[in-house]
């Protein structure tokens, strides 16, 4: 990506029946939305759409190349990077999710509650797949995670 391509960019997938938008500055995304239309000013052509679209086709991308810039507290970002371990076709619940990450417990609901606000404040699903935690929220609508989860075979 280069800073010329900052912006917003959307394209409308017929298998999740809603547009795929995301937002990137600094050659970073800084946010994944499900929009039922594209905001006016999107543009639809993008790399990264290319490889959304192809993901959404069943090729297996896993997405942990793509620089993701999370401007949320510490606390979650500590569990949006060890969701980005999950690897494609994998899942995992939010209790061993929790035991991942340092100074979680997961025998804690506060520390529970806690990973499950981070996946649903999730800022840029499917870059940060929390369709792979079975028993958590998803910041995508349950539709598109639901489709998410059926390309992965989960």
């Amino acid at each position: 990506m280069s800073d010329e391509l900052s912006g917003i960019y959307a394209r409308e997938s017929s298998y999740l029946d809603c547009y795929v938008q995301i937002g990137i500055a600094s050659d970073q995304v800084v946010s994944v939305s499900f929009p039922r239309s594209s905001e006016a000013n999107a543009e639809n052509e993008h790399e990264l759409l290319d490889r959304i679209e192809e993901y959404l086709e069943g090729t297996g991308s896993d997405f942990s190349d793509v620089t993701i810039a999370l401007t949320v507290p510490t606390d979650q970002r500590a569990v949006l990077e060890a969701v980005r371990k999950v690897s494609y076709g994998e899942q995992a619940s939010v209790e061993r999710l929790t035991s991942t990450i340092s100074d979680l417990d997961p025998e804690s609901d506060e520390d529970l509650d806690a990973v499950r606000t981070a996946l649903d404040e999730n800022p840029v699903p499917i870059f940060v797949p929390d369709h792979r935690v079975r028993d958590g929220p998803s910041a995508a609508p349950p539709q598109v995670e639901q489709r998410l989860r059926s390309v992965e075979g989960l």
